[in-house]
């Protein structure tokens, strides 16, 4: 049965060691953290476990992250033999962005949605890496997953997302009731 998957992943370097945003795809995944709906299970795996990584994103209809769209896939894009841009995608930070015209950090809509924040930031994570922290990092990872899985869900059960206003207390209140989520496509029949 196919799968909708939450992902994140981490990098072992930055856009300042790769030349700028314009060379994401120079950057190299350090793990990848998802969850699986059909498993109702969270993992995380490393740059060495591609093998186990790819069938998730193989068997997957739906692909949904933060700011994935425009930083995780493309990073990601060349350890895949398949290509997982062709995957229906809800993309959270890209939505928000889109009917808002402005971005939102992870950390701040989920202190606003959920009432806790991320454990650390990106930079950490490279940190982390660098200095072989590998549980620290899968950690992290894996509760980046967690978080996006929470406020997704919540788009899904209550049809909005509380959005802080820049630089006050206000909260604004950004529907999502039109949001329809993809549907498995119909089994292959032979």
């Amino acid at each position: 049965m196919q799968d909708r998957i939450v992902f994140d992943i981490e990098t072992k370097n930055t856009f300042a060691d790769v030349g700028g945003q314009e060379h994401i795809a120079k950057l190299e995944m350090s793990v990848v953290g998802l969850y699986s709906y059909n498993e109702d299970a969270y993992h995380c795996f490393t740059e060495h476990e591609l093998e186990k990584i790819e069938p998730y994103f193989k068997n997957a209809y739906l692909l949904i992250g933060f700011s994935s769209k425009r930083f995780d896939v493309p990073v990601l894009e060349k350890y895949f033999k398949s290509n997982i841009a062709k995957i229906a995608h809800f993309d959270i930070l890209e939505e928000i962005e889109h009917r808002m015209g402005r971005r939102i950090g992870l950390g701040v809509l989920a202190e606003a949605n959920l009432g806790e924040g991320k454990s650390a930031h990106g930079l950490q994570a490279i940190e982390f890496y660098r200095n072989g922290e590998m549980e620290k990092l899968k950690s992290y990872c894996t509760q980046d997953v967690k978080v996006t899985k929470r406020i997704y869900d919540q788009i899904l059960e209550k049809k909005f997302l509380y959005i802080p206003e820049r630089n006050t207390t206000e909260m604004k209140k950004m529907s999502f009731a039109e949001y329809k989520e993809v549907l498995p496509p119909p089994p292959q029949l032979f």
